[in-house]
This record gives C-alpha cells, sequence and structure tokens, in this order.
C-alpha cells in the first residue's frame, strides 16, 4: 500500500462547532461583549445586571462551557485510544492512505483496548488465585528392586502382550495406562495398543494418530518394552484371547491366571480394560500408571502443534477459564436426567430412555428428581453461569468451552453466553482450514479440547467423566492449578432455594466450594493414582525427585 508523503508545514487543527450555535452570534454582538465602550464607565453591579440580562451572554457562555467540556473529553480519551498526542496528526498521517476495512479495525483496536484495561484489573480478580499447592512437587523414585528387575523384563523376547482400548479418548487413555502396567506385571512386552473402531463416532484412528508414538516408546525404555507389531516369530502365533478379567483385578491375579498361559503361547490378547486393574497397586507400579499417564502418553506433533496455538489464542488477552460441558443428547440419555430447555426436548430425553434402558448408566429405580439433588447430573448452562458468578468470576472472563454439541444448540447456550460475552471453542479459535485434519476424527478433536483446558488458568467440569478426571489429575500433577470441582450434591438445594438473595447465595456457595478448588488431596483406596496422585508420585519434602 503506497503511502502519501509527509508535507512538513504548520499544521493546523479545526475544532467542529455546530452552525447553530455561530448563527446565532452576530459579529457585533460578539464585539459588543467583548470590547468595552470608551465613554463612561457604569458601576460594576450596573454592568453585572446588564450583562445577566443579556441573551447573547447566555450564548456566549454555553458556547464557551461547551468548548472547555469538548477539550477537556479529548483529552481524556487520549489515554484511551491509541492516537497521537496531536489530535490532527492521525486523521492528516492514518486516514490518507488507510483503506476501509483498516479504519474498521483501528475502531475495533481501540474499543478492544478499552476492553483490555478492565480485563487487566480483572487478572486480580480473587477468581484467579490458585491454590496453595503446599509444594508438592513430582516424584517419580522408584525402589531398587523395581530397577533390578527392569533389566530383565525390557530385554525379554519371549512373551507379548496385545490389548484393544475402546471408547472415547480419554476412556481409552484410562486403558493404554493399565495395559503398561498389565505388561510390567507381567514381565512382557507390549504390542502397541489397538484402538477400536468407536460405534457411535465412526473414528477410525490409531495409536499413532494421537500419540506420539516414538516419545511413548523412549519414555517407558527402561519400564516395559514397546513394540510396534509382533516379531515374525510370533506373528503365525493365534493369540490367547481372555475375557474373564474382573473389575478391579490385583497383581496378583493376573499373574495367576496370565503368567502360565503367556509362557506357553507366547501372545495374550487382552480386552476391555477399563477399571480391571485394580487402583490400589504397589508403589512402584503406581508411579508407573503417573509415569505413562503424565509423561509417556504424549498427542502427536500435528494434534500438539494445532493445540498450542489454540491455547496462545486464549492466552494473548490475559488468564482464561475452561469448562468442559457435559450437555450432549446422548448423556441427559444416559444419565437419567433432564435438560430443562423445554418440555418437548425433555420429552424426547424420555421418551428415548424407554425406547433404549440399557443406556442408563445407574439407579434406574431413581426419579429425575432424586437424581439431580444427589448430584447425578451434569449443570446446564443456567447452574454453570450462576456457578461461575458466585465463585467470583469477572464478567470480561475469557472462556474456553470443550465438549460435544448440546443438545439445543446455541439456545441452550444463551445462559453463559449472555453473561460471559467472551465465549470461544475450537471452531472460533481456528483459521480457516486449520480443523479440516481433524475434522472426522473425534479423539483427534477431543485432544485438542484436552491441550487448551489443561493450559487454562481456572478449569471446572459441569460432570464426571473420564475427561474431567484425567485433566484433575493432570493438573494436580503440574502444581495443582485451580481446578473446581462443583459439589452438586450439597449446592443445587441452594439453586432451587428462591427466597435467598443473591449476596447470600454467592456466600454460601463460596463457602461450599472453599476446599474443591484443586488444592493437594490424598488419594483414598479404591480412587485412581490418576486422578489422585498425592502421595504415590508428588511428594512436598525437600529432597530433590527424579521424575523420569
Amino acid at each position: 500500500m503506497a503511502v502519501s508523503k509527509t508535507i512538513k508545514k504548520k499544521q493546523q487543527c479545526y475544532i467542529a462547532v455546530p452552525s447553530q450555535i455561530i448563527n446565532s452570534i452576530s459579529s457585533s454582538g460578539l464585539q459588543s461583549l467583548l470590547l468595552s465602550p470608551k465613554k463612561k464607565k457604569p458601576s460594576f453591579s450596573v454592568k453585572l445586571k446588564l450583562l445577566l440580562n443579556n441573551p447573547r451572554f447566555w450564548v456566549l457562555f454555553l458556547f464557551v462551557f461547551g468548548f472547555v467540556g469538548m477539550l477537556k473529553l479529548w483529552f481524556n480519551f487520549e489515554t484511551l485510544v491509541p492516537f497521537a498526542p496531536n489530535p490532527c496528526g492521525i486523521f492528516q498521517e492514518k486516514t490518507s492512505f488507510l483503506n476501509d476495512h483498516e479504519v474498521s479495525q483501528l475502531s475495533i483496536g481501540a474499543l478492544n483496548l478499552g476492553n483490555e484495561e478492565k480485563e487487566e484489573g480483572d487478572e486480580k480478580s480473587e477468581f484467579w488465585k490458585q491454590p496453595d499447592g503446599l509444594g508438592y512437587k513430582p516424584c517419580l523414585d522408584f525402589s531398587s528392586e523395581y530397577r533390578k528387575t527392569s533389566l530383565d523384563i525390557v530385554k525379554g523376547r519371549t512373551r507379548y502382550l496385545m490389548v484393544v482400548v475402546s471408547g472415547g479418548m480419554n476412556q481409552q487413555r484410562n486403558q493404554i495406562v493399565d495395559a503398561v502396567v498389565i505388561a510390567r506385571i507381567l514381565g512382557a512386552a507390549l504390542v502397541v495398543p489397538i484402538l477400536q473402531v468407536n460405534v457411535i463416532w465412526g473414528d477410525e484412528s490409531e495409536f499413532s494418530d494421537i500419540f506420539d508414538l516414538d516419545h511413548f516408546k523412549e519414555v517407558l525404555a527402561n519400564d516395559v518394552r514397546i513394540v510396534s507389531s509382533l516379531p515374525s516369530t510370533h506373528v503365525m502365533t493365534r493369540p490367547v484371547e481372555e475375557k474373564r478379567t474382573p473389575l478391579h483385578a490385583s497383581p496378583e491375579w493376573i499373574r495367576s491366571h496370565y503368567a502360565r498361559k503367556l509362557r506357553r503361547d507366547g501372545v495374550l490378547l487382552l480386552r476391555s480394560l477399563d477399571s480391571r486393574l485394580s487402583k490400589d497397586l504397589p508403589s512402584d507400579l503406581q508411579k508407573l500408571r503417573c509415569k505413562v499417564a503424565f509423561h509417556a502418553l504424549r498427542f502427536s506433533p500435528s494434534i500438539l502443534g494445532l493445540g498450542n496455538k489454540l491455547t496462545e489464542r486464549m492466552r494473548s488477552k490475559g488468564p482464561y477459564v475452561a469448562l468442559h460441558l457435559r450437555m450432549e443428547k446422548d448423556v441427559w440419555v444416559r444419565t437419567g436426567c433432564l435438560p430443562g430447555l423445554s418440555h418437548e426436548i425433555d420429552e424426547m430425553i424420555n421418551n428415548e430412555r424407554k425406547r433404549r434402558p440399557e443406556l442408563l448408566t445407574s439407579r434406574s429405580n431413581m426419579t429425575y428428581h432424586d437424581r439431580k439433588l444427589a448430584g447425578l447430573c451434569p449443570l446446564n448452562a443456567l447452574e454453570v453461569t450462576r456457578l461461575l458468578k458466585a465463585l467470583g468470576a469477572p464478567k470480561s472472563a475469557r472462556i474456553y468451552w470443550a465438549g460435544g454439541i448440546p443438545l439445543g444448540g446455541k439456545e441452550a447456550l444463551q445462559p453463559l453466553t449472555s453473561e460471559f460475552p467472551h465465549f470461544f471453542n475450537k471452531e472460533d479459535l481456528a483459521l480457516p482450514g486449520e480443523l479440516e485434519p481433524f475434522a472426522k476424527k473425534a479423539s483427534l478433536m477431543a485432544a485438542l479440547d484436552y491441550i487448551v483446558t489443561e493450559n487454562s488458568n481456572v478449569f471446572m467440569p459441569s460432570h464426571g467423566g473420564n475427561m474431567g478426571h484425567a485433566l484433575q489429575g493432570q493438573r494436580a500433577y503440574a502444581g495443582h492449578k485451580k481446578t473446581i470441582t462443583p459439589n452438586k450434591r450439597q449446592m443445587l438445594q441452594h439453586f432451587l432455594n428462591s427466597s435467598l438473595s443473591e449476596t447470600e447465595f454467592n456466600r454460601i456457595i463460596l463457602d461450599l466450594h472453599r476446599d474443591s478448588l484443586g488444592q493437594p488431596e490424598l488419594r483414598k483406596a479404591g480412587r485412581d493414582v490418576t486422578k489422585y496422585p498425592v502421595p504415590e508420585c508428588m511428594c512436598n519434602g525437600t529432597i530433590n525427585h527424579s521424575s523420569t
């Protein structure tokens, strides 16, 4: 774009004044007001009375008053917009070579700058304050016995474990973690897990499409041998498929039922590993779980690259909160809950549930109202909005929302978008064409959501589930980044109490969540260490611990 040459000459600045004001004041009138006659001087009181009775005085007074006000407004405006100190310069030097689009963008930029100044103040809000991590840091110190045994395990060439993992991306992650641990228990090499085609989304992604395979092998090189495929010596071997693995099987059960078959046949095939391995394992195996989940399972370079770009776009104007919204049709059907959008939509969900009762996940004897009060239902958009406001989220907060398209579309999100207008998902942040390679791959799209959510300043899920649990553990392991766990069981009764004032409601909700903001929480028996990594995988001592 050509830039016009700057002509060096004395510049004059003009202030626009309405013509009606100018026309109402004649030149003689101005002279009579500004010039004193050289005749007999009347007394001051007479002068004042004549002046106040003269309508031209009041016209001139209003003109001067308006002129001074305009100057004051102009100088204040300079602090809000990126204009040069010279009020004429921006128009004389800039608009001569800006096209209409750029002038429009300049106006938008001026407005955004005002918003940014407000956001900078909001960054100091208590809402963004991170919990006290109590000095907990990752510590994966394996015992000398574990390290000694590793030498024989990684050299083994006779036993191979094959696994088929199912479900969505986060469910597959959990099963891959357990597959590595089971391979370690059996002293077998792990063939890269096979991802079963998801019947709901039709996603045919392979392990290397989602995760960085080379990194996976490298990180676990001293724990379990990972191979891309069976060696030629075992290709013709028909793997023994075992389908009887009970829920929460112990390492002793795994060895007693599988080790002999594996030694005899050389290859063992396991399916449906979800929750098949006990959550309560010996210390070294718990650490291995954390090593797989938090170090080895890194997303593939293409996913990581775009995920980081989307993250930077969210970060560009300050902190942001990530929401995992579980408001899809299948979620309402499976949980036995109602979205409450309209009578017609609620009736549709009820009919779907009657047609397919097997979809209801648990407690089929409970009514919807009972399930709601028990905290078993996802929060809808209105409830999420009220919770965020009660916890102190500023209206200018930037929100990234992860999850599938909600039942009811944009209308279902309206309570959130009206209260928090800076509301984005990956489609909003991506440039044209950036999402095309991932568009028909539900697992890859979920991975992008995972990355942007993991990097957020604050994270809150509207319901439980694999992604919420995985991110809770990941954020704890990263230094106990703020993660809000909605206390649905105790707070929903207050949501239904219309007699509460907003101030009292906010006080109650804030008090209910003081200990649910991502602070260190010791793992209890039966809980997954990848969700609660303290104390097996994180220490708060003064000794430097290895994390590899």
